[in-house]
């Protein structure tokens, strides 16, 4: 096997490191509510105060790692993933629990976001959008491998075991980016001011409004999956972990289907797909009364919540490549931390939606997001070609 080719192997398996520490906490989180003694609803704040930190730090960190060679950083990031993930394995209580995500949450988008740069640069310009998609499938894998597998070794043994295991496998990454990552990827630097000059630029801000939009769609129901399947549905522990593996299939399906995008067209591609997601988003209340057709719904978004990813980070990279090059790496962390503004935006609506609507009205209000993702993405298709500051 090509070094290039096991390049490409351990960066999805970097993002989908990334993916089970990020979702794996959505499938344990009746578990940890139990041991902890709180309620669900506090607990849907846990995902929402992680998406908001990672969402804080990632630009400041990944611009101020500017100054440094990038896998020196890269390593050094991993290196602190790893404690906070093995601290959230060791968790006592719900404060401790919080703060191991904070600090996880610090350094996991510059770490996605340092891959996708040297990803960028390492692969053939013809497989520049397949790499990326499938960087993005690998949170998608983590949905389909990850979360299932997490859920039922919390259910077996604890949720704890869920977090040991990904201790291990960050150590595994860790050997492999060692040996693999390369030492000498081109950098323009420049001061921090220099590199947030990108958000100065119309197309920046609609695609990152965005990501925020289809994350908060997504996030405002997929906080309460595990319980909209079990408790909504009717579904018992074996189905939820079966349904869990085919939402992921459908994740992975959606990012490839988001390579193909990227390839022809692009954000121009997007508008009808998210049309098409707001129409599902609706119909996924009425149709709780028919448990498979909810099922293939939640099926069918899944596709489209993860469909954007390769348009929008080839978009913002060609950008930053051609007028802002100093920004590079900021531009490749943009999806990233605005994908996680959105989940902490959606999680929070989840959590207000539980407590005050209930569980069934989650449809609705994603449904609301999903309006103003459609809107925005049809600006982002009209000004993709056009300088606009």
């Amino acid at each position: 096997m090509r070094k290039e080719q096991l390049r490409a192997i351990i960066f999805v398996m970097v993002a989908f490191m990334l993916g089970c520490n990020e979702y794996v906490i959505v499938g344990v989180l009746p578990d940890v509510a139990k041991e902890y003694h709180v309620s669900l609803a506090s607990l849907g704040y846990v995902v929402t105060i992680f998406a908001f930190v990672y969402a804080l730090t990632t630009p400041l960190i990944t611009s101020l790692a500017n100054r440094w060679p990038r896998h020196r950083v890269l390593f050094t990031l991993i290196v602190i993933f790893l404690m906070g993930n093995t601290w959230t394995a060791m968790a006592t209580n719900y404060w401790s629990l919080i703060l191991s995500r904070m600090l996880t949450a610090t350094v996991a988008g510059a770490i996605i976001s340092l891959v996708l740069v040297i990803a960028s640069f390492v692969a053939r310009p013809e497989k520049r959008a397949s790499l990326v998609s499938w960087i993005f499938a690998g949170f998608s894998i983590a949905s389909v491998i990850g979360v299932p597998i997490g859920t039922l070794v919390s259910q077996h043994l604890t949720w704890h075991d869920s977090f040991w295991l990904i201790t291990w496998l960050t150590l595994i990454v860790m050997i492999l980016l060692f040996w693999l990552v390369p030492r000498d990827t081109p950098q323009v630097k420049g001061h921090m001011a220099d590199q947030f000059v990108i958000f100065k630029d119309r197309r920046v801000l609609v695609g990152i409004f965005f990501i925020v939009a289809v994350c908060a769609a997504d996030y405002t129901f997929y906080t309460y999956i595990r319980p909209l399947i079990t408790n909504v549905l009717g579904f018992n522990d074996t189905w939820l972990n079966w349904l869990l593996l085919v939402m992921g299939v459908f994740f992975i399906i959606g990012n490839k289907f988001g390579g193909v995008l990227a390839n022809n067209g692009g954000v121009k591609k997007l508008p009808w797909m998210y049309v098409a997601m707001t129409i599902l988003l609706v119909l996924m209340a009425p149709s709780f009364g028919w448990p498979w057709l909810t099922i293939a719904i939640i099926a069918l978004v899944c596709i489209a919540l993860a469909g954007y990813g390769a348009s929008t980070q080839l978009m913002f990279l060609n950008i930053a490549e051609k007028e802002y090059p100093q920004a590079l790496d900021l531009a490749s962390s943009l999806n990233s931390i605005f994908a996680n503004i959105g989940i902490s935006l959606g999680s929070l609506t989840a959590a207000e939606t539980v407590q005050f609507l209930g569980l069934t009205k989650v449809g609705y209000v994603a449904a609301i997001y999903g309006v103003i993702a459609t809107i925005l993405v049809i600006l982002a298709a009209k000004w993709r070609d056009v300088k606009v500051k």
